[in-house]
């Protein structure tokens, strides 16, 4: 088993694979998300990924329904000693306004503590840049929750570059609390929302990045390589970019690499992931306990330099 990895400058430590939580509720109801949850807690120090937001977009949801699920695990489990929690504000309007708004902040915090059953959250990211508030006042607002012991470290979400840097160079200059870690979407099919400006950034000053869709939404399983397969699940409409661009050829690298590991894609695809500067683990998340070992199983891989190499340039 890897050994544990520091969340940046946080203090935090944990496994470098995150569990998404964004199935909880939705594709994996109670009592499989309870099983996958057991198992994840086995590890220990394992970091749970999930929102305010999810699974507002499913008919009859509201938002809030998988920190629901992970609150009543964590009370029935009593495991929360053996997982992080991170949960995100910034895409579900409510009490306080929209977005970043600091009165939304603060209301979205205490309702996501109330639905976990948590007195602090280990990492809470801005989900989503606000070009609407100033981030002086985004920044002040997350900083009254670590000073009240609710919140221990903030991340950003779907952060660009110059933002990122900006929120950087307003905390520095004004005193004000830095993002400890970043989530952007990244994986061998889409490279370009962190390599490069925002990846350096990541690097020189420290910030974990917990990349999402790390898996591309499930094409690099392998599970999706004609246009019949996207009747596999309910992500199936997502597929055509990565068939009709440069997914063909990364599975191609993959199944080769597959065949010197005895390693699934799933795994290959996120041992890639972690392999890469700046990434402290990436998300993923499974519907079934055999899903979750499959995934668990890249903990334990070790790609070559021509492995990486393979997989980089064929994503290119």
């Amino acid at each position: 088993m890897s050994d544990l990895v520091s969340l940046g400058s946080s203090g935090l430590k944990l496994r470098p694979l995150v569990l998404g939580g964004n199935v909880f509720g939705w594709t994996a109801d109670k009592a499989t998300s309870f099983r996958i949850l057991d198992r994840i807690a086995e590890l220990g120090d394992v970091m749970i990924d999930t929102a305010d937001v999810y699974s507002a977009w499913v008919p009859g949801h509201q938002g809030g329904e998988s920190e629901t699920v992970i609150g009543e695990w964590l009370k029935q489990s009593g495991k929360r000693d053996k997982v992080l929690i991170a949960t995100k504000v910034g895409m579900l309007p409510g009490e306080g306004g929209e977005k970043l708004a600091p009165a939304r902040i603060a209301a979205a915090a205490e309702a996501s503590l109330a639905r976990l059953g948590v007195d602090r959250i280990d990492l809470y990211y801005a989900h989503q840049d606000d070009d609407d508030t100033p981030q002086a006042d985004v920044l002040a607002a997350f900083g009254k929750l670590v000073d009240a012991g609710k919140v221990h470290s903030i991340g950003a979400s779907n952060f660009h570059a110059a933002r990122l840097k900006s929120a950087l160079d307003i905390a520095t200059k004004e005193g004000l609390l830095h993002y400890r870690a970043l989530q952007n979407e990244y994986n061998l099919v889409t490279r370009h929302r962190y390599e490069g400006e925002v990846q350096d950034l990541c690097v020189t000053h420290n910030i974990a990045s917990l990349p999402y869709y790390g898996l591309a939404s499930g094409y690099l399983t392998g599970k999706y390589r004609a246009a019949d397969d996207k009747g596999k699940s309910v992500r199936g409409g997502r597929m055509d970019a990565y068939m009709e661009g440069k997914g063909p050829a990364v599975l191609a690298a993959m199944d080769a690499v597959a065949a010197e590991t005895g390693a699934s894609l799933a795994a290959i695809a996120l041992a890639w992931v972690m392999a890469q500067p700046g990434i402290a683990g990436p998300i993923a998340s499974a519907t079934s306990v055999e899903q979750l070992n499959d995934l668990l199983a890249a903990l334990d891989l070790v790609l070559t330099p021509d492995q990486l190499d393979l997989l980089c340039d064929a994503g290119v």
